[in-house]
């Protein structure tokens, strides 16, 4: 199954050059969807002329961006040298403290088919 998602430009440059492994996302209605084997077709914002393509090939559920950050290589979300307390304030910026406690968070790690 296909999934559609958007992507500002920073990490969605990540991806395409092979340094983003790991997507994170709010583990919301959309996100319970994904299954391992499944394709995400990445739009760039904000001008959603460019696409790429990625296999599914792990979902780890987490209660807070924070557990998941604690637990996965920064590496692996084109992140080194940020902090934790950085990575989750970046992350509050799109995603609501609120919204993280009803859905709780999902590390989507992905391969690039394009």
């Amino acid at each position: 199954m296909e999934h559609k998602m958007g992507l500002y430009e920073t990490p969605f440059n990540s991806i395409k050059s092979g340094k983003k492994t790991v997507e994170v996302r709010l583990y919301d209605e959309k996100r319970r969807k994904l299954n391992i084997g499944d394709t995400i077709k990445f739009t760039r914002l904000p001008d959603r002329h460019v696409t790429l393509v990625v296999e599914v090939i792990g979902l780890r559920q987490y209660p807070t961006f924070k557990e998941m950050y604690e637990s996965i290589p920064a590496s692996d979300f084109d992140a080194v040298g940020d902090s934790i307390d950085e990575m989750v304030n970046q992350t509050y910026k799109i995603y609501t403290p609120e919204k993280e406690k009803e859905w709780g968070t999902v590390a989507i790690t992905i391969k690039l088919l394009d």
